[in-house]
């Protein structure tokens, strides 16, 4: 089924598929899969046109809405005719929610639908559409940002006779990073991000300080019916892997207050900004399975078991009550999900024992194959972005030099989000470093 549409300077063409839930048993269940075809305004019937398929950032984020030729899509649309790939469970693709699972059955039963929902399903779904937008022997490029590079390392690892290159963003995963591997090395890239920001506006630590000894003392309820303990406030410090994200936390903390019936309290512009940015309602699938990208069987054959949560306890430092008593700021988190979230979240609570068997299950099978990227013959080329605080620099750096042919480019001048804020000018640097034009 497909429909088209067009937007200032594009043209678009909305596809659904049907693809197995479990691709080791394609005559069962079947789901739908939807993509979005992007194209020059005017280069519709250009069959010559190259395919780029975008892998999304996640776990459990569909792909961007365009309004037109804007953002990195502005650059693609030069070359490519892209398709923007709402990965399984987002987005107009078959939905994995609070309200969908619940039709499932109990815990066990959602645990074992959403074992299906990792990047081994989401390549293989890929391909079956390649093949059926494409035909058998023709393939595509793919651009994969942030968890999008993670599905394109396993895409090398299982189908590369799919792909004619492959552009990587903020995704260089670690090959046989543990989730406590890849934890440890988090938690001291996020102290060095909260000490940018603190540098950055100093006032912030006696804000943030003030916020927190208010919410140890009173937890305050959510425009949705969550609530903003001290450790949900502390998550505001995934705004710190963002090029704009200090800024937008200074502003948000800026309006904390206001004055009311009983003096000082938490302001409404406050805790409905924090809620923007701490609720997963639109993107439950983050939190379910975000731990899960990590397992492997060979690296964690007992399962991750909330390594966010363990690893944390290595780092007192991001104790805010033990900060409180000290006087020392206290650090915000980044990417990290807690058990408790699935409390004080009103889109994760129906999901709390789902999780949890996710969290001890065992034996995930391994996403990426070692000796087929030392062997790979697809072009691909990868931006690694200097300090990063989602993705570890130092694993990014041993994956490039574990992919035969893979080329880097590092820098310091964007953040994580680099392919979104820069104007398509990150993608250009990669695209010249394919034409060997950089």
């Amino acid at each position: 089924m497909s429909t088209a549409s067009r937007l200032p300077g594009i043209a678009f063409t909305d596809h659904v598929f049907q693809v197995p839930l479990d691709h080791a048993a394609p005559e069962g269940e079947q789901i739908e899969v939807y993509a979005r075809e992007v194209v020059a305004s005017g280069r519709a019937e250009d069959t010559d046109l190259p395919w780029l398929l975008f892998l999304q950032g996640g776990p459990g984020g569909k792909a961007g809405r365009p309004l037109g030729r804007d953002g990195w899509l502005e650059r693609a649309l030069d070359d490519y005719r892209v398709l923007l790939l709402d990965q399984r469970g987002t987005g107009r693709s078959t939905p994995a929610t609070r309200q969908t699972l619940a039709r499932r059955g109990g815990a066990k039963e959602q645990a074992d639908h959403l074992a299906h929902f990792r990047a081994d399903s989401i390549v293989r779904d890929a391909e079956l559409i390649r093949r059926r937008l494409l035909g058998e022997d023709h393939r595509w490029s793919v651009l994969g940002q942030s968890f999008g590079g993670f599905c394109t390392l396993t895409y090398l690892s299982i189908a590369p006779e799919g792909l004619d290159r492959a552009v990587i963003t903020g995704g260089l995963a670690g090959l046989r990073s543990s989730a406590d591997d890849v934890y440890r090395a988090a938690y001291p890239r996020v102290v060095r991000k909260n000490e940018g920001h603190y540098a950055r506006f100093p006032q912030d630590v006696e804000a943030v300080r003030r916020i927190a000894a208010h919410l140890v003392e009173s937890p305050a309820p959510l425009p949705d019916g969550g609530l903003l303990t001290v450790e949900a406030f502390q998550g505001l410090g995934m705004l710190l892997g963002g090029g704009s994200g200090s800024g937008t936390l200074h502003y948000l903390l800026e309006e904390a207050w206001v004055e009311g019936v009983a003096g000082p309290e938490l302001s409404d512009t406050f805790l409905a900004g924090a809620q923007a940015q701490l609720s997963f309602a639109s993107g439950p699938l983050y939190a379910v399975l975000h731990e899960s990208i990590y397992g492997q069987r060979s690296v964690d054959p007992a399962g991750t078991a909330w390594s966010a949560e363990r690893v944390r306890a290595e780092f007192p430092e991001f104790d805010a009550r033990a900060a409180l008593d000290s006087g020392a700021p206290v650090l915000l988190t980044g990417e990290m999900i807690y058990p408790w979230l699935f409390d004080t979240d009103p889109a994760l609570r129906p999901l709390k024992e789902t999780a949890e068997l996710l969290a001890a299950r065992a034996d995930w099978p391994d996403l990426y194959d070692p000796a087929k990227l030392a062997a790979n013959e697809v072009p691909v080329f990868a931006a690694i972005y200097h300090d990063d605080m989602y993705v570890d620099t130092a694993d990014s750096l041993e994956t490039a030099r574990a992919v035969r042919g893979l080329r880097t480019w590092i820098t310091n001048e964007w953040e994580h989000d680099g392919l979104r804020v820069s104007g398509g000018k990150v993608l250009d640097r990669l695209i010249a470093m394919a034409r060997g034009e950089a």
